[in-house]
């Protein structure tokens, strides 16, 4: 593709979440210090929520990446689970063995005894769930009856939901409102800065393998306003306007790539019509004075 023309020795701005690629501007440090903190002091439960595209899942990643080793994760990429399969997926996820034919009471007293045995090894269990809002009403209620599970110092397993808003709307209902007062941490991922979408942009080439290459000023800009600060859309415009740069065999990525980036990609912000008229009103006026300074 555009690796060799650009200097660079990976992409850039993939959509797979890669944690090489973590960068730690505020919205996200700030985030996975509230995690470290919240586990560290043992708290059942520890909600992210952001809107779609904001890194939520390269936020989990990184905390799954960067656990220490007396934490024990289970990781639930998929959480339209009913009781039973959540029960179930967390036995798995913690390598417990069990016969198929057991009803849902057998098992949770498997693993409470399980949760037990870990915590006597000084192990800190930790269920990590993507994509908290598709969880079922009655899963939602067993995942809080499930950090019942405590000693008399602490809580057998904790609990970190990575979520869309919608998952507080749910919450918001009455008969969320245990499990509500359960949530003791909490963080809204915000979108990006234009500072901060200059500062990504920056950090990503450079990890690629090319600090010397740039996006113009007015080119970071008209990225951020286009992406609305998202991470996601900041990837897959950065991506198209690189492939539109070396279409041309260009080394520098300007305003015009980024709109043309934009204008063939969904979910962007639209770019305001007088902005046009004043761009037309501006080369009459210019094109008014050559004519005037020019005429006889």
């Amino acid at each position: 593709m555009y690796l060799q023309h650009f200097a660079l020795t990976q992409l850039p701005f993939s959509l797979t979440p890669n944690t090489a690629f973590y960068v730690g501007l505020a919205p996200h440090q700030q985030a996975f210090e509230v995690l470290q903190t919240a586990l560290n002091a043992g708290e059942g439960f520890i909600k992210i929520t952001g809107e779609v595209g904001t890194g939520k899942t390269l936020l989990c990643r990184k905390l799954l990446h960067s656990a220490p080793a007396h934490w024990r994760l289970a990781y639930l990429p998929d959480p339209a689970l009913t009781p039973m399969e959540l029960r179930w997926a967390l036995a798995a996820e913690l390598g417990l063995q069990y016969s198929g034919n057991i009803d849902q009471q057998q098992l949770h007293q498997l693993l409470q005894r399980h949760l037990l045995h870990l915590a006597a090894r000084e192990q800190q269990v930790i269920l990590v769930i993507d994509e908290a809002q598709a969880l079922p009403d009655e899963t939602l209620e067993a995942l809080r009856l499930l950090t019942n599970l405590e000693t008399e110092q602490h809580k057998l397993l904790q609990v970190v939901l990575f979520a869309q808003p919608e998952l507080d709307l749910r919450l918001a209902k009455h008969q969320f409102r245990q499990l509500r007062q359960r949530i003791s941490f909490s963080y809204r991922l915000r979108p990006m800065t234009a500072a901060e979408v200059a500062a990504y942009v920056q950090t990503r080439l450079s990890i690629a393998g090319n600090p010397q290459l740039h996006f113009s000023s007015l080119a970071l800009m008209r990225l951020a306003k286009c992406s609305r600060g998202i991470p996601r859309l900041v990837n897959v415009l950065a991506h198209k306007a690189l492939m539109l740069a070396y279409g041309r065999g260009l080394q520098q990525i300007n305003w015009w790539h980024i709109r043309a980036a934009a204008k063939d990609t969904e979910d962007v912000q639209p770019e305001p019509a007088f902005l046009w008229l004043a761009a037309v009103l501006m080369v009459v006026v210019l094109f008014g004075a050559i004519l005037w300074q020019w005429g006889p």
